[in-house]
């Protein structure tokens, strides 16, 4: 623990520091500024990239392993619905709690804010298209194994590996079982990396905010601090009902989980990248007793399924959108809007910035500017600080609780 501690304070005085030098290049020398962001984001970068390289290995060996180790079919699906169950009422929850605080709250009316320069958005807009189920079974059905491997496409990865996983496990123990130790093997050691890699953590979330700061200043705070402040509220009251439901569901325990992700907490808050931290966070939570089969099944699932942070932000977003417009939109067409993100929010998780491009393909569908996303682009990278380690929280809790009603929550390991 002494060594967890030490990454944490480090990760810590490295988001300070990163944010004192940001702004001493943005006011010093702020003709450099973006060549210097440009130059220092690369040991984000550096991070990213080595988290990266092991997410793909990481989720094939453990969820083969975890699901093969399930010899009982029933078992798979038992653990599967009560997945899909938190995962539904979580997202339901989230895209509710977006659309009535953000109703509340009115950001949209109280502020009127520039519209930024709108090359990014229109980028953006162009690149999005309208949802469709030819898209959606694309997205999860993978064309070639090695193409989602070289992708990092994880709902693919995850796809194929239950199927694997499940005929892995119908093949018998003669036949089966040198594979899942093979695979239990390369699970471990890439666990073990996860250790190393982690300590490059403090340059990347070093690299990554000083490169923000530099490039927008501290004047970004004050333009955007009715936004950030009435969106970072949303998320303190997600965090609480999420933390009420784990409470429910685990007890005394819940403080446990608190402390255990911490530090990948602060992390996914730091570089913007709940995946990031999925290698640390199976190790943590392996650690505190939940039982490897769920957390190697659960929580890459999660990853696909179960983004609550980012579901609450579409719906405060868009409706944001719509207010800065001036656009009314009915109750009706407003719970229509939350149904329609329940569902195309499934379909592209894991895709660089997905937030932001069903948000524009909501916007279009319910003649909503889509453009309008260019007002939120030059804060999204602070917005998406708080969606990214909310999604963390509620991966967390989803996997722990699944794990607590399929009575299989241990005491910690250390």
């Amino acid at each position: 623990m002494k060594g967890q501690n030490k990454l944490f304070l480090a990760i810590a005085a490295s988001l300070i520091l990163g944010v004192a030098i940001g702004g001493y290049v943005h006011i010093e020398h702020r003709d450099t500024a973006a060549s210097f962001a440009k130059n220092i984001k690369v040991l984000g970068t550096l991070f990213i990239r080595l988290i990266q390289m092991i997410i793909a290995p990481l989720v094939f060996t453990t969820l083969v392993a975890g699901i093969s180790k399930m010899s009982d079919t029933s078992m798979i699906g038992r653990v599967g619905i009560k997945a899909m169950l938190w995962f539904i009422t979580a997202s339901f929850v989230s895209l509710f709690i977006g659309l009535v605080l953000v109703n509340w709250l009115e950001p949209g009316h109280i502020t009127k804010l520039p519209i930024q320069d709108p090359s990014s958005a229109i980028e953006l807009v162009g690149s999005s298209k309208e949802f469709s189920l030819e898209d959606f079974v694309k997205h999860i059905v993978p064309k070639s194994l090695f193409e989602a491997f070289a992708t990092n496409e994880i709902l693919q990865i995850v796809v194929f590996s239950i199927m694997f996983g499940i005929a892995l496990s119908q093949l018998g123990e003669k036949y089966s079982a040198p594979v899942i130790k093979g695979l239990d093997i390369c699970a471990h050691a890439i666990l073990k990396m996860v250790g190393y890699i982690m300590w490059v953590a403090p340059l990347g979330v070093l690299g990554a905010v000083a490169a923000v700061v530099a490039t927008n200043g501290f004047e970004i705070f004050t333009v955007y601090a009715v936004y950030l402040k009435d969106f970072f509220f949303a998320l303190v009251v997600l965090w609480l009902v999420l933390c009420f439901g784990g409470y429910l569901v685990l007890g005394k325990r819940l403080f446990e989980v608190l402390r255990r992700i911490k530090e990948p907490l602060l992390i996914a808050f730091s570089t913007t990248s709940s995946e990031a931290v999925f290698p640390k966070l199976v190790k943590e939570l392996e650690d505190m007793g939940c039982n490897e089969k769920i957390v190697s099944f659960v929580l890459p699932l999660g990853y696909s399924f179960n983004l609550d942070g980012s579901m609450m932000y579409m719906t405060f977003a868009s409706i944001f959108i719509s207010q800065i417009y001036g656009v009314d939109m009915s109750l009706q067409q407003q719970i229509t809007m939350l149904l329609v993100l329940m569902l195309t929010s499934k379909g592209i998780a894991g895709v660089p910035r997905a937030s932001l491009v069903i948000i524009v393909a909501a916007c279009s569908m319910f003649n909503i500017p889509p453009e309008g996303i260019a007002l939120i682009l030059p804060i999204d990278h602070f917005c998406d600080m708080g969606r990214s380690m909310t999604n963390v929280l509620g991966n967390a809790l989803a996997t722990t609780a699944v794990s607590k009603w399929e009575g299989q929550l241990k005491e910690s390991k250390n």
